[in-house]
């Protein structure tokens, strides 16, 4: 495995590090989980993770290094704080074992795409398509609250971040010429945006609840 990679997965894993323990800390806290699903603060931090997700993705490649960690260690510290609602609504060891599943599936579809004499850049634009049409429907189906439509969205976006993360990691194989740590955060910051999006929709289908 080429360097720049090696290095996306390590961040990856720290990203998702920081997230899991600062969610599971919240879910502890009684106050804090009243502060910020009672109130505006839940809103506040979805908008906090959403814009420094975008500002992430396009000024990555012209900041430095050190800039690029704190910005992602910062995003994945937000998420946490937002991911906390799992750890209050599902068993821990439902959690753990979808996590599990989730990680196979990951690493399967991120051998595929690093093995693979495919190119998979041809997606691309079918892939974002799907992405768009994920969003729609979501928003759409918040509306009609229809959860067999729920599912088949559900469904189908595994399907996408699936797909997207084979894509992803052979285009991280490709940039293998650079060993730069802003352009390994950015590869660390698609790698850690398409487990999430795994893991979440597998556990809605499989999770078990504490109710």
């Amino acid at each position: 495995m080429n360097q720049l990679l090696s290095k996306s997965f390590l961040w990856m894993f720290v990203g998702l590090l920081v997230t899991f323990l600062t969610g599971l800390g919240v879910s502890f806290n009684t106050n804090m989980v009243n502060a910020i699903y009672n109130g505006s603060l839940y809103i506040i931090f979805a908008i906090i993770e959403l814009a420094l997700v975008i500002f992430l993705s396009v000024r990555v490649y012209k900041m430095k290094a050190t800039t690029a960690k704190v910005l992602f260690l910062l995003y994945s510290f937000v998420s946490g704080l937002t991911f906390s609602s799992i750890f209050i609504y599902f068993e821990i060891t439902s959690i753990m074992f979808v996590f599990l599943v989730a990680a196979i599936v990951f690493g399967a579809f991120g051998l595929i795409g690093y093995f693979t004499d495919i190119d998979l850049s041809k997606l691309s634009t079918f892939l974002l398509m799907g992405l768009f049409g994920i969003i729609i429907a979501t928003i759409l189906n918040l509306f009609l609250g229809n959860s067999t439509f729920d599912l088949i969205i559900t469904i189908i976006s595994i399907v996408i971040f699936l797909a997207y993360t084979a894509y992803d990691v052979q285009k991280l194989k490709y940039m293998s010429g650079s060993s730069d740590d802003a352009v390994a955060i950015y590869g660390a910051l698609q790698l850690y945006l398409d487990f999430i999006n795994i893991f979440l929709d597998l556990l809605s289908i499989i999770g078990d609840s504490k109710d």
